[in-house]
């Protein structure tokens, strides 16, 4: 799709999700982040004033995004995309296995297309985003949600600093995630109209950093860059690690919190109903007139 460089081992992610989906008791149990990014999608699906009568959910794990927006009476059918063709992420198909990249510029089939906590691991967001927009019809409505920039700095932290100091070096063992004003920026540059981008912090507390660790592997959401994937995490680098989370993180009750931020997204595919800004000199009110105040020339300063 693009010569954008592969961040990510897609073939990991897919194997990873597997084993995790493969105990559900355990996956159920550490999806609270995905449960409360599901919730605020549909709050938000359902602060707009349409309905809709095809939507795609894409790379979805399995049916609970979809079961809950036909509950908000608002979508008639939703087809669960066959995730991102696989383990290839920045190639999102939909449930008939055509990539959505191939619908023409005019407007694909769906009138809604969502993605909960997945686009992270995309290494060509902005193509990936601009297949979106090009499977909805117009006044399609895209609503995503994507971890952002500070999510698990403090494990970030401790790892880079206990691999460098005793092998001298670290490879990175956290993702980097994008932050809210970029992921703004790039539903526009995909071409969305009115496009947002909200963040919401949650900060979870553990008695012990190992669970958070745990929380992980069960959501299978463990390291999967390929530049550091490849390296397995040594014991003592890992017990490090985790002493200097307790030591530099560790609150009065001893617990120790792990930091999520989840980036929400909406856009529309473009329409000629929606809005528009006013071309520079159309305004027919002057701002002064407006507020009920005297207007000074550029140039002069009031009370000399």
């Amino acid at each position: 799709m693009s010569n954008v460089p592969a961040l990510f081992n897609h073939a990991l992610l897919a194997a990873r999700r597997s084993r995790a989906l493969a105990q559900p008791d355990a996956f159920a149990d550490a999806g609270f982040l995905r449960q409360s990014a599901l919730s605020d999608l549909t709050e938000r699906l359902d602060a707009v004033n349409r309905s809709f009568v095809h939507a795609l959910d894409v790379d979805a794990p399995d049916r609970a995004l979809a079961e809950a927006l036909l509950a908000t009476g608002k979508v008639e059918t939703v087809s669960v995309g066959t995730g991102f063709a696989g383990a290839d992420i920045d190639r999102p198909r939909d449930e008939t296995g055509l990539l959505l990249g191939d619908r023409n510029d005019d407007g694909g089939q769906y009138d809604l297309v969502t993605s909960v906590l997945s686009l992270q691991f995309a290494n060509d967001l902005p193509g990936v985003l601009i297949q979106f927009r090009r499977a909805l019809k117009p006044d399609g409505l895209f609503l995503g949600a994507v971890f952002g920039g500070d999510t698990l700095f403090e494990l970030r932290e401790v790892l880079l600093e206990a691999e460098s100091e005793i092998l001298g070096g670290a490879a990175p063992r956290v993702l980097p995630f994008g932050e809210v004003r970029d992921m703004g920026a790039l539903l526009q540059r995909a071409g969305f109209g009115l496009p947002v981008a909200d963040i919401d912090t949650l900060v979870v507390r553990y008695g012990n950093p190992l669970r958070l660790l745990s929380d992980l592997r069960a959501m299978g959401a463990t390291n999967i860059l390929k530049s550091g994937a490849s390296r397995p995490l040594r014991r003592d680098v890992l017990l490090r690690a985790m002493a200097l989370y307790k030591e530099r993180f560790s609150e009065a009750d001893g617990k120790v919190p792990a930091t999520f931020q989840i980036v929400s997204l909406s856009g529309w595919a473009p329409h000629e109903s929606q809005q528009k800004p006013l071309q520079p000199g159309s305004a027919k009110t002057r701002l002064a007139d407006a507020l009920g105040v005297a207007e000074t020339p550029a140039g002069e300063k009031t009370g000399q």
